[in-house]
């Protein structure tokens, strides 16, 4: 089969806000990248002050990624649905599964137009796979799965992928019906993964962290490890169970150095559709 890279969306020119911060841009600044704006600095440098390991908790939570991404690819998985893409980062997703499946088929998905400008140059396909990317809005699965179902075939197995995306979905938004109407949609021996800001550590400091969001009309809401764990029911956690992000399974390489003793207050989980 020959690979695919095809962009699912508006033929409009792309236009960058850059009048307030973006989730996206600011994740890509923590991760030294340069593809953010003065004002996501700004307020990334603010959150430092809260922790001053904001470049590792990006770091820990996409090494968590890429190692579960590898387990699920050898383990015979060969489609993904990544939504909450982010800025593009080498290695992507995709090629963290093609590496371990040249055939494993990709679809990414992120509403941010910054993402929608990276993503054609640079979510290329081996020959054997394919990858796409559609610009939506994670509120709104239908349509993301609409778009998807011409790349992936949804009788077979799919990863879906919400890393570091759902804190950034609030209750009153339908958190967990999105990952429900997600996850209904998928075949048996599908595979849910996902990462999550912890409010257990610090609930001052998220609650601090969460007014910062709202007051630049964005929305943060850090969940506990129980609030987490919710997004798994019904599906059969593989073990560790929702976990510290360096916690699952480290074997798999990939370690993050990390400043003092305290741990990176992310909870993550991988869990599978009967």
């Amino acid at each position: 089969m020959t690979g695919q890279d095809r962009t699912t969306g508006s033929s409009a020119p792309v236009e960058i806000d850059t009048s307030k911060p973006h989730p996206a841009r600011m994740y890509d600044w923590f991760l030294g990248g340069k593809d953010n704006y003065p004002v996501d600095e700004a307020m990334a440098r603010e959150l430092l002050k809260l922790d001053a390991r904001g470049g590792e908790m990006a770091r820990v939570n996409r090494a968590f990624m890429h190692r579960a991404t590898r387990r699920l690819a050898e383990d015979g998985i060969r489609q993904f649905l990544d939504i909450g893409t982010g800025i593009p980062t080498e290695p992507n997703l995709h090629q963290i599964a093609q590496a371990a499946a040249p055939d494993a088929r990709v679809v990414y998905c992120d509403n941010d137009p910054i993402v929608l400008a990276h993503a054609e140059a640079l979510l290329r396909s081996t020959p054997e796979g394919a990858t796409e990317y559609i610009q939506a809005d994670a509120r709104k699965p239908e349509s993301i799965l609409e778009h998807a179902g011409k790349v992936l075939d949804f009788d077979r197995p799919i990863a879906l992928s919400l890393v570091a995306l759902l804190h950034f979905v609030g209750d009153e938004d339908g958190a967990y019906e999105i990952v429900h109407s997600l996850m209904e949609r998928l075949a048996s021996g599908s595979y849910l993964v996902l990462s999550h800001v912890a409010r257990d550590f610090d609930p001052e400091g998220a609650d601090t962290a969460a007014a910062m969001y709202k007051a630049r009309g964005l929305t943060l809401q850090p969940r506990t490890r129980e609030e987490v764990t919710r997004f798994f029911e019904g599906y059969t956690l593989m073990e560790p169970g929702v976990s510290l992000a360096a916690e699952w399974h480290p074997e798999l390489g990939e370690p993050v150095p990390v400043t003092g003793e305290d741990p990176i207050p992310g909870w993550v989980g991988v869990a599978r559709k009967a």
